[in-house]
């Protein structure tokens, strides 16, 4: 169904990791480390390709090298860019990781540390943060991954890193599928977005309401209305054509968020069953979350 990107003929990856102040970089570094990672914290741009090709000469001491970035590096966004470009072309294939959190979140977070934004001068914390995210927006639209941390705790932010940097799973597309409820806002790490309200909502029918999509009887009436095969049946065939551009554009990583009133009975029916449908094709890693169960 979605085809896998191809390991890249040097025999080492490279990962970048950067995104926004406070939206979890030391964390997935420290996460990427455990993962038996080489990680290099805030590397001038014009010293990765230099750093990447001494571990190509490490005779299989080093595989994976990871670089954090962010916007105290000199010439961070240019000059970036063009490593980026140049290491493909070398034939490394570099994955970009891009963290993100929305203003709100971030604001928080800084002032629980009591620290000031890289970018704030003697403005407000939320003038760096917005000179910071739009100073990022070019590389964010060119991010393999894109993770937005603003909901999620520590351990699943880990297990959302293991899963994309894994090496067990280094030759998969990652897809992660992901219910939501539109009432609480969409996701902003979403790919592809569903809209699922065009079911009946079990929400309406007493002995429902108090299961969730997980639970069979709900399951099974959401599975069963008139629509429901027809539009998973389609919208897979519609994925793999999309897919194959992703793949055309080295994108590894997927999110298709699928949304209902709530994000409790019909996301989470239809998200599980196209998790268990995309299980069954071939380089493809699946993973499946509910951002929005249990919040009501």
């Amino acid at each position: 169904m979605i085809e896998a990107r191809t390991a890249s003929p040097t025999g080492i990856e490279v990962a970048l990791i950067s995104g926004l102040s406070g939206a979890g970089r030391s964390t997935a570094a420290k996460v990427l480390e455990d993962l038996g990672w080489f990680v290099v914290d805030n590397l001038p741009p014009e010293l990765i390709a230099t750093m990447v090709e001494l571990g190509a000469k490490a005779r299989g001491e080093i595989t994976r090298i990871a670089v954090v970035m962010d916007v105290r590096s000199r010439a961070f966004s240019a000059d970036l860019g063009s490593v980026i470009k140049d290491l493909d072309a070398s034939g490394y294939r570099p994955r970009l990781l891009f963290l993100e959190a929305t203003d709100e979140v971030l604001v928080r977070r800084f002032e629980q540390v009591r620290r000031s934004h890289p970018l704030q001068g003697d403005g407000r914390l939320s003038d760096g943060i917005s000179a910071e995210r739009e100073l990022l927006g070019p590389l964010r639209e060119t991010a393999d991954l894109v993770v937005d941390t603003s909901t999620l705790s520590v351990p699943r932010l880990r297990a959302t890193l293991e899963r994309a940097f894994g090496a067990e799973l280094a030759q998969d597309t990652r897809v992660t599928v992901l219910s939501f409820g539109y009432k609480y806002g969409l996701p902003m790490d979403s790919d592809l977005v569903v809209d699922v309200r065009f079911l009946p909502n079990p929400h309406w029918i007493p002995e429902l309401r108090p299961h969730t999509g997980r639970d069979a009887d709900v399951r099974d009436y959401v599975l069963s209305q008139e629509g429901a095969e027809e539009f998973i049946t389609r919208y897979l065939e519609l994925l793999h054509l999309v897919s194959a551009g992703y793949r055309r554009e080295g994108k590894r990583y997927l999110t298709i968020s699928v949304g209902c009133t709530g994000g409790k009975h019909r996301s989470v029916a239809i998200s599980e069953e196209l998790a268990r449908r995309l299980a069954g094709a071939e380089g493809v890693a699946v993973s499946v979350a509910h951002r929005d169960l249990g919040r009501e």
